[in-house]
């Protein structure tokens, strides 16, 4: 036996000393991980973190987190299924079919399977093709185009459950979350680093280690590969194309997650205690880390319970001045013909992304003055980068100013907006929208997230296999092998 092999059974034997020795505290995590955590002090955290992705996998999930987990499922799927036909998916099958590969996963709109890698890595640019994607408000993380990519690879390659499909999608939203949480999301941005890329690597770990059904020593190992691939630069909001953005919030970190975990699948060793002591993932990253936030609530509080589903597929800043101009628009009968200028108020930190963007769909004048000259902000319409030339939009869009507003920055809710109208005859009319149609605050039910996911993948899968793909996800829990979707995901 050489040194490696060596090192991997004393760690193994280690592990399996530590879960005898901790049996009550692992069955306890059962009923009340939050207990659990808080009673293990405030060292190891790579191993209190471990335990928990262990018992995860096999801990029922309370209904109500269940439902919103199928919930940012089908929504998920909705985004993968429409950003397949959108330039940044199709080049990424493209890339992926020349790639070649074991034929192991699913890709999404395709003929073709690969590796579960370049699988997770397609399908989750496919998802944030545009800006259909799941969006965290406080952390300003895209956990799901990375999340569900990754869970849907790795539960094909193992033939799964759906019951095991959601509790890994829901152990990575609170991975990708947690993590920037731990680090501070604004201290992760302002060294220059995507927070979405930071993110969505530990949220791929968190599903595909849930599936590969790693023991602790297993979870140490890939909590350690994903650290060491954890990147992502805020160098993104320069990109006009949304390719590399793309693969910045999603694809990159659905790769690196999958990746490490069949590395450790493949038996490879690594850091047992990536998160703990000197050189640790908190303080390379952050000046000011908080690493039992990686730990708070765990069990208790889940964050796929959190996200906001987007009524428009449009960056989220853009949310709520949508909702806002569109209420007034009702209210007062607003035309082109009677509007004089309009005046947007966003929180500082949101100018910067949605400000004038040369993506149409990211592009908050573009897209107010789309909502008064249409009446309404189709997927289409938002997409359509042509009518950002068009005379009647340009001409309104004149109309149109976005500015910050620092009394906007409310931890509460973070991206809510004030319109302010004011019309030809000079009266002034204006609507603030704190939570957007899709918030936790003001959620939208499973009729609604149907509703959006059927127009989402209608245009490609066509009526009956969409009606179909609806009804077993929103049933997952009663599916057996996550593979029985994989002729509904091709036309």
């Amino acid at each position: 036996m050489n040194g490696m092999e060596n090192r991997w059974s004393l760690q193994r034997r280690l592990s399996r000393r530590r879960v005898l020795q901790s049996a009550g505290a692992v069955a306890a995590l059962a009923v009340s991980p939050i207990r659990f955590a808080a009673a293990a002090g405030n060292a190891d955290v790579t191993g209190r973190l471990a335990r928990y992705m262990v018992a995860a996998r096999s801990t029922a999930l309370p209904p109500a987190v269940m439902l919103e987990c199928k919930h940012r499922i089908l929504y998920t799927f909705g985004a993968m299924v429409s950003g397949s036909r959108m330039r940044p998916g199709e080049m990424a099958v493209k890339y992926v079919q020349e790639l070649g590969g074991e034929p192991q996963a699913s890709v999404i709109g395709a003929r073709f399977r690969t590796t579960v890698i370049n699988a997770a890595l397609a399908n989750a640019m496919c998802a944030h093709a545009d800006e259909t994607d799941d969006f965290e408000p406080v952390t300003k993380a895209h956990p799901g185009s990375s999340v569900v990519p990754s869970a849907l690879a790795m539960a094909e390659l193992g033939g799964r459950s759906g019951q095991e499909f959601i509790r890994a999608v829901a152990l990575g939203y609170d991975l990708a979350c947690r993590l920037l949480m731990a680090l501070g999301p604004d201290l992760v941005r302002g060294g220059s680093r995507s927070a979405e890329g930071t993110a969505s690597t530990f949220g791929s770990l968190g599903a595909a280690a849930s599936l590969a059904r790693l023991d602790e020593t297993g979870m140490r190992f890939a909590i350690s590969y994903s650290a060491q691939q954890v990147s992502g630069l805020w160098s993104w909001v320069k990109d006009k194309d949304h390719i590399e953005k793309a693969f910045d919030f999603a694809g990159m970190g659905a790769r690196n997650g999958v990746t490490a975990v069949s590395m450790v699948q493949a038996g490879m060793t690594g850091v047992y205690d990536v998160l703990d002591g000197a050189h640790n993932l908190f303080i390379a990253l952050s000046t000011d880390p908080k690493p039992e936030a990686m730990l708070d609530g765990l069990g208790s509080r889940f964050y796929v319970t959190e996200t906001a589903i987007k009524t428009y597929s449009v960056g989220y800043p853009i949310q709520s001045p949508l909702d806002a101009f569109l209420a007034l628009r009702k209210q007062y009968g607003l035309t082109p013909g009677n509007v004089r200028s309009v005046l947007v108020k966003l929180p500082t930190d949101a100018i910067g992304i949605v400000g004038e963007s040369a993506m149409p769909d990211v592009n908050c004048q573009h897209l107010v003055a789309l909502a008064l000259v249409k009446g309404a902000v189709s997927f289409n319409d938002s997409h359509d980068a042509a009518l950002m030339l068009d005379p009647a939009i340009s001409a309104q869009r004149a109309k149109i100013t976005v500015e910050p507003d620092a009394a906007l920055m409310d931890p509460a809710a973070p991206r809510g907006a004030i319109v302010e109208v004011t019309l030809t005859d000079g009266c002034k009319v204006d609507h603030f929208t704190k939570f957007p149609p899709g918030t936790k605050e003001n959620p939208l039910d499973t009729a609604a997230i149907s509703a959006k996911a059927r127009d989402l993948m209608t245009p490609v899968l066509g009526t009956g296999k969409t009606e179909k793909l609806i009804k077993l996800i929103n049933n997952l829990e009663t599916l057996g092998d996550i593979r029985q979707l994989r002729p509904l995901l091709t036309k």
